[in-house]
């Protein structure tokens, strides 16, 4: 039977009176999209300036899409949630670092992430961000085909060490680890580097999962490239498949410099591109391991459908889904409540460092047609349940 995405009871379990309101009404702010545009040029303004708006910050959109500061921060909303059998994936999602002293810092947490993985069976996975460890720039020359120079070279180099430290970590730990994709004219360079990854430490079991945005219409063709390479060298290959959350940039730049948008000409093509994908990784469970990231209910149901048809057991280890933390609880809580592997992301770190992070999740609520209302249906069926309840 298939788990019941209307069990607000479930759905909402872990929130308080005052954690359900909270939610309502950021929701209800992320629904007018000029009140999104001018609440993030003000924030902006004001964390440039420095103004004392930090406090605010933290105990309404951080607080609600965060776990903390830091690590420790997080402990206890990880162990909550594990309590009711949602996994969390600890992600510092500080963004737009541009010197190496922060992309060695990125890569030392993330270090520190897998040793506290190992320990944690709440955290089944760590995660990175390419432009985490390496200027974006470098990314978007190698995927150009433009040659560096010695200094970039150097750079390049010392980003290939980082990857390459931290998957070697993961597999001699036997810890999972997602590699998030980002723009479409950097990605191929992270692409190759994750690839060849692959080939070092997922020999026997998929260690390494790079990521795949179907909402670019070219990602079939690359998965099925992607499998042939696989079976032709012989190693396993991990997938997170997501839709994407870079579109309204994508389409201006490619208008800007008169290209073919790589993004799907519309949601309906999206969807279909992101089940394309799935049904296509379930066929060949034998190579692919899946980490399905989705808030897409039907796409969830339809994953569950395949698994049902091929006789799969709920918590085969191949097969995850995951939401963001602070979105799609009636998914997250009621698949773990039917016995399915759930991991939310649970963003971290300095509340000014974490705001670009904020700023996109704002944004991608309001773009995306019928989220933000399904939240704010949910959160008001919620609150009335709880007030007949009395």
């Amino acid at each position: 039977m298939h788990p019941n995405f209307e069990n607000t009871a479930i759905a909402f379990q872990l929130k308080t009176d005052s954690e359900l309101e909270r939610a309502y009404f950021l929701f209800k702010l992320i629904a007018n999209e000029p009140l999104v545009k001018i609440g993030t040029a003000v924030t902006n303004f004001a964390l440039k300036a420095h103004l004392p708006i930090e406090g605010l910050i933290r105990a309404t959109v951080f607080d609600h899409f965060c776990g903390g500061v830091n690590e420790e921060d997080c402990i206890s909303i990880i162990d909550k949630m594990y309590g009711k059998g949602v996994c969390s994936i600890l992600d510092y999602s500080v963004e737009g670092k541009e010197v190496e002293d922060q992309f060695d810092f990125a890569l030392q947490k993330t270090l520190e992430v897998l040793d506290f993985v190992k320990e944690k069976d709440a955290i089944p996975f760590a995660v990175f961000k390419p432009t985490g460890f390496g200027k974006f720039e470098l990314y978007e020359k190698i995927s150009a085909g433009v040659s560096l120079n010695e200094e970039e070279t150097a750079a390049w180099n010392r980003l290939l060490n980082r990857y390459d430290q931290v998957c070697r970590k993961a597999h001699d730990l036997d810890v999972r680890l997602l590699i998030d994709a980002e723009e479409s004219w950097m990605q191929q360079a992270a692409d190759d580097i994750t690839v060849d990854m692959m080939r070092k430490y997922n020999k026997d079991k998929a260690v390494v999962f790079n990521t795949l945005q179907m909402y670019r219409w070219d990602r079939m063709d690359y998965l099925k490239d992607l499998k042939q390479i696989a079976e032709t060298e012989g190693f396993k290959v991990g997938l997170k498949v997501v839709r994407g959350a870079y579109m309204e940039k994508e389409n201006d730049r490619a208008e800007e410099l008169g290209y073919q948008s790589p993004i799907c000409e519309s949601k309906k093509a999206t969807d279909e591109n992101f089940d394309a994908a799935v049904t296509y990784i379930m066929d060949h469970l034998d190579t692919f391991s899946i980490f399905a990231g989705t808030h897409n209910e039907a796409s969830c149901l339809k994953l569950l459908e395949i698994m049902e048809t091929k006789q799969l057991q709920k918590d085969n280890t191949n097969i995850w889904f995951g939401q963001l933390y602070g979105m799609s609880d009636h998914i997250s809580f009621n698949l773990s409540e039917a016995g399915y592997n759930v991991a939310k992301y649970v963003p971290y770190g300095p509340v000014k460092d974490v705001m670009p992070y904020l700023i996109r999740r704002a944004e991608e609520n309001t773009s995306v047609a019928g989220q933000t209302t399904r939240e704010l249906a949910l959160l008001q069926k919620e609150k009335e349940r709880r007030k007949l309840d009395l």
